[in-house]
Order: structure tokens, then sequence, then C-alpha cells
């Protein structure tokens, strides 16, 4: 079966199973890590060769297709074997980290075309995924950066992806954030997370405390999806830029044509 009637639906309709994922790590309380690897990884980390080998094979290095031809990504392409097998066929958690999702997209672009938002700036990425954005951050002028994500495969992931872009890798924590005590940053950006109910109200609580206890800047990407436009954060927004898709990424989201980067004011 084609990605076009397998990994397309898993694509543009994301994202249940990392929900199931996200609401198992919160309810444990601990992270889930195959290869006993540590959650916080320094810029000195070592990818598991294993991993690093099935990950270089079975996804393309690609700059194209995206709001930001700058930034090179290993993504899930229709050149990956994995794109044309069944999604059953996936031997690991679904690959939304293979993956350049719009509202990262966006948060990435703009973070690019204005980099006196990071320059010299502690920034915080949650929900990282390829890492995009905050190689964006980087690439930018951030002082200092974590990407966040819950799967662990991720962080491998955006470690690859650092050295792509020649960037000395920066620490990724693989941890449920909104169950940590929480640290002071400049910025907390994040891209496509609210896709989930659940999840909507613990973030927005979370980030009204981050805002409350260290008038943290937090920027949102996000493509219009229902949950988000639906949700009560609404009345606490900003919009700062809009972006129209490229035409890979609407044939790849279910025909979404924009993204847009939302400040958030509580």
């Amino acid at each position: 079966m084609a990605l076009s009637s397998g990994w397309r639906v898993f694509a543009s309709f994301p994202m249940n199973h990392y929900v199931v994922l996200w609401k198992a790590v919160r309810s444990s309380g601990f992270p889930l890590f195959p290869w006993g690897h540590c959650p916080w990884r320094g810029t000195g980390s070592l990818l598991d060769p294993e991993m690093k080998a099935f990950l270089e094979e079975n996804t393309e290095v690609t700059s194209s297709g995206s709001l930001t031809p700058e930034i090179q990504l290993r993504l899930l392409t229709p050149r990956c074997k994995f794109w044309w097998e069944r999604a059953d066929l996936w031997p690991l958690r679904d690959p939304y980290w293979a993956i350049y999702w719009p509202g990262g997209q966006a948060l990435s672009r703009y973070l690019l075309d204005n980099p006196d938002v990071v320059r010299g700036k502690s920034v915080l990425d949650i929900g990282s995924g390829c890492g995009a954005t905050a190689i964006a951050a980087k690439m930018s002028g951030a002082l200092r950066i974590l990407a966040n994500d819950i799967d662990p495969i991720a962080g491998m992931a955006i470690k690859l992806n650092c050295e792509l872009n020649q960037l000395n890798p920066f620490p990724i924590l693989i941890k449920n954030i909104l169950d940590l005590e929480q640290d002071k940053w400049d910025l907390v950006v994040l891209g496509d997370m609210f896709y989930d109910e659940d999840l909507a109200d613990s973030l927005l609580q979370w980030l009204k405390n981050c805002f409350e206890a260290h008038r943290t800047q937090v920027l949102i990407g996000d493509p219009g999806r229902p949950q988000f436009s639906g949700h009560s954060i609404q009345h606490q927004l900003h919009k700062v830029a809009e972006y129209s898709l490229p035409e890979p990424t609407r044939q790849d989201n279910n025909g979404l044509t924009t993204s847009t980067v939302w400040q958030f004011q509580p």
C-alpha cells in the first residue's frame, strides 16, 4: 500500500497514536527508552549505531518542498522504502519526527526571517520532532537551546539533522516536560501541538504558568487545525505571521494551504 492510502492518512490526520503515547508517558512519569539511553543528551552524546544506520537507510536528506530550503532534514519521502509499505510494517513508533509539519515550518521560517527574536536568548522547543525549529533558532543566534520530545528516536533524528546543517548538537530532553518543574526560558516555541483536547488544555495551563513565573515569550505554529482554532487559547493569541504553504506540504496535509505563527498573550 503506497503512502497515498496508508502513510498519507497518518500524516494528514495526526496524531491519535501520539496522543496515546503522550498520555502513557504522562501517567507513568517516566520516559520510554528502548535502548536504555539517558533522557538528557548533551552535545557529546553518541547515537545508537544500529538505530543511526536504520534512520539513515530509511529516510532521505531533503531541503525541498518546505518553507525553509536553508534547512536540510532526514524525512520520510517517496524515495524511501517505507513510504510505499503498509504503515503497520514500520518497526518503530509512528515516525512523527520524519515529517516536517506545517506549524513547525511556519515557526522555523519566522525565526530565520526574524533572528532578533532569538539572538542571544534561551529557547525551548516543545514537541521538537525533526528539530527544524530548534535548528532555525540555532542558525539565528540563540544562545541556549533545549529540544524536547517524548520519543527517543526523535532525539536521534534531531542529532542527525544538526549534523546535516553543520551545527553542534544542542541538548535534547526526552521526557514529558509538562510534568517537570519549569525552568526559565526567554522563548518557548511549539508547532503542531494542539491536536488533542486534553493535551491542548494541559499545554495552555503550562504555558500560562511559564508566562506568569518568568514572563516567557511564547510562539505557536499551527496551520488551522480545528482542535486549535476551536480552543479557548484563541482568546489569548496575537497573529505575528502567516505563510502560504508549498504545494508538496499542502498535498501531504490534507489540502491545508497556510500556516500561522501566533504569540501567546495571557
